[in-house]
């Protein structure tokens, strides 16, 4: 399925500036932008390079400004927008078809009767990004200039350049640039063009979203070199961006290997995951290629695992006894683009849909594994840190998750050798879990319940917290979490029990949160509370986290609790794009994301809707009433998302209010991650 525009979206700059295009390199690097190529965020760029893969994700690169001559006319293909909202030049008149061919967004600008394409892609694993152009047709030959702008900043910052001078050299092929002193050295490279120096400030670049989101709306980009070549019918120039001096400048052998690439993906999930391929519509194949866009490498040394160190023999040294360190070359998960890192819960959200669901069982295990060398007082961290190598704990539910990610690995593979290896983590997990760890997190002997927070933290994924305003409360026992500590206990008495362990004692503190969960049960309004023993009681808000109550395996409501969670849900929260996180009639609901930084916050779980509670809530739709077709059409608005804002890509949130306007990041891996992972739970079920 190739996502197309012709000129009704291409030729008119809002709709075109709206919507935009990603692609990735597996290592945390990324290139971005929107369809008519004016720069709209500070995350725009041909080249963020990921530095200290899969983080210290730098700008270098941030565009190329296309000037054809032909036929004695002047064609600037670029659109740029100024301080002011001033457009010049406005390239996007010219452009006459825009497409994402697989993840590669391809565009092709009309110059009288010549045509010419561009198309820009990543090579895996590298900091390098390849643009291609090539004059697919004209009468006679055609010019092409190509300004470069450069950058060297975090990709969170924004530049100024202040006098900044900045070393450019010619090399061969190219320019090197080097920002300063201490900054990695990058290269603007082409395989025939000649290439200029230049040391030249642009001021005052206008960034549109930047402003709707309150932050500074306002950057400088150094043009440093400019390209230039004439081309003839049928040939191709490419340029190349990247930290390789020794970057290969064959454009068509790299962009058949991205295609190759690609094609081994789909492959892959087709051969592996044969029920959910076979009849998946076009849309669903998009999705397994966006899936992809998230997966990144992530290298850690770490010591044994608990238990599993070769115990010394009577007559070894004690030297010798140590245990060894262990470089594993991981994977993790990028929560999303443009300005996520990769997160514990996202990560743990997020693998059974982007890796099992997709056939690739063997990121999955590396992901496992990965993170089980992380684990500190029984918790897996919340969140990598962009500056800086110690992660942050601050989090209830990541821990519970990574349970459930075992269990669906599980299923799908049948991997004891795994559950050898990680059935020490998940021990230690569940003892550190009852004897109390970070942040107050404890078992409440009294009622079985999981305990959570201090008044000072935010430790569910509605995490928000502005200054000391902690914009959604929910100190206490929130219902998501200890859906997921019911659930994690009876997947490790399973484990248990598969492995020939003890299993008895598992099961019997699961025994006693079902005994009590009922207490989270609402009779009067005929759904759960969200968060009980709060500071202020039992918090009655009608929120979406106690769908997860259902949607999980193991489930500690009644049939009838389930149906009424589920009907009061949709009723009440449901929207085309997920679930509101609050119910439009309470007092503090925000039906529209958007403004300050702190105004933002105030919305992010005050009613903004979230796309991956979709999954969830068709899976424990699903679960209440049986019906595939009726499954399947929730989830169908989704196909038509793909091409509204992240091209291939599904959104992080959206406005509480009609028409549900996407915000946030245009491309969020858990809400692609639960709409695969529920559209191949239907089809599971439905082909039996």
């Amino acid at each position: 399925m190739n996502i197309e525009f012709g000129r009704e979206i291409c030729g008119d700059l809002d709709l075109a500036g709206s919507r935009e295009w990603l692609v990735t390199n597996g290592i945390g690097g990324f290139a971005a932008g929107t369809v008519s190529g004016v720069l709209t965020r500070r995350y725009h760029g041909l080249l963020v390079a990921a530095l200290n893969p899969p983080l210290a994700r730098t700008l270098l690169l941030t565009k190329l400004e296309e000037i054809v001559h032909y036929d004695r006319q002047v064609y600037a293909l670029s659109t740029d927008r100024w301080n002011g909202g001033h457009v010049d030049p406005q390239g996007y008149r010219y452009l006459e078809h825009f497409a994402v061919n697989d993840t590669i967004p391809t565009w092709r600008y009309a110059c009288g009767d010549a045509l010419l394409e561009k198309r820009v892609w990543m090579q895996q694993g590298a900091n390098t990004t390849y643009i291609q152009y090539e004059l697919v047709r004209s009468s006679q030959p055609l010019a092409l200039m190509l300004k470069s702008f450069v950058n060297y900043r975090d990709y969170h910052g924004n530049t100024r350049c202040l006098h900044w001078q900045m070393e450019v050299n010619r090399v061969d092929r190219g320019v090197s640039i080097v920002a300063h002193g201490q900054a990695v050295p990058f290269f603007l490279l082409s395989d025939r063009a000649e290439v200029i120096t230049l040391h030249e400030w642009y001021y005052n670049f206008f960034l549109e979203v930047e402003r709707y989101r309150g932050l500074s709306d306002r950057e400088d980009h150094l043009h440093a070199a400019t390209f230039h070549l004439t081309l003839h019918p049928g040939e191709t120039v490419t340029i190349v961006a990247s930290t390789d001096p020794h970057a290969s400048l064959n454009g068509s052998a790299a962009f058949k290997l991205r295609q190759t690439y690609e094609q081994r993906l789909l492959s892959l999930w087709k051969s592996n995951r044969p029920i959910g391929a076979k009849d998946a519509p076009p849309w669903i194949r998009r999705l397994v290629l966006a899936a992809n866009q998230f997966v990144v490498n992530r290298s850690v040394t770490r010591l044994p695992l608990p238990g599993t160190a070769k115990q010394p023999s009577e007559s070894a040294d004690a030297e010798e006894t140590l245990p060894e360190p262990e470089v594993l070359h991981g994977k993790t998960i990028i929560a999303g683009y443009p300005w996520f890192s990769d997160w514990g819960r996202d990560t743990m959200i997020s693998l059974p849909g982007l890796t099992l669901t997709t056939g690739r069982s063997d990121v999955a295990r590396s992901i496992l594994r990965t993170f089980a060398s992380y684990v500190s007082q029984g918790m897996l961290p919340n969140r990598f840190p962009d500056v800086g190598e110690e992660p942050e704990y601050n989090t209830v539910d990541a821990t519970l998750w990574y349970f459930e990610a075992i269990h669906q690995y599980y299923l799908a593979t049948q991997d004891d050798d795994l559950l050898v290896e990680l059935f020490p983590v998940l021990a230690e997990m569940i003892d550190w879990h009852c004897r109390g760890t970070r942040y107050n997190i404890h078992l409440d002997p009294a009622d079985g319940l999981l305990y959570a927070g201090t008044p000072e933290t935010q430790l569910t994924w509605m995490d928000v917290k502005v200054g000391d305003w902690v914009v959604t409360p929910r100190l206490g026992k929130p219902i998501e979490v200890n859906a997921l500590w019911y659930n994690a206990l009876r997947t490790i008495a399973k484990v248990a029990r598969r492995l020939g362990k003890p299993h008895q004692e598992y099961d019997a503190i699961a025994d006693r949160t079902l005994a009590r969960f009922d207490r989270f049960w609402n009779g009067d309004l005929g759904y759960c509370y969200d968060v009980l023993d709060t500071p202020d009681g039992n918090d009655a808000s009608l929120r979406p986290n106690q769908i997860f109550a259902v949607s999980l395996p193991e489930s500690p409501l009644t049939e009838a609790q389930q149906r009424s969670v589920v009907d009061v849900c949709g009723r009440s929260l449901l929207t085309s794009h997920g679930l509101r996180s609050l119910s439009s009639d309470h007092p503090n609901y925000r039906g529209r994301y958007g403004g300050t930084p702190q105004q933002r916050d105030g919305a992010y779980h005050q009613g903004t809707v979230w796309g991956w509670l979709l999954g969830p809530f068709v899976r424990a739709h699903f679960r209440v009433y049986r019906n595939p077709v009726q499954a399947r059409q929730f989830l169908e608005p989704m196909a038509n998302h793909l091409s509204a804002h992240g091209i291939g890509s599904l959104s992080e949130i959206f406005d509480g209010d009609p028409p549900f306007h996407p915000r946030g990041c245009f491309a969020q891996a858990w809400t692609v991650a639960e709409v695969l992972l529920a559209w191949a739970a239907i089809e599971q079920i439905d082909e039996r």
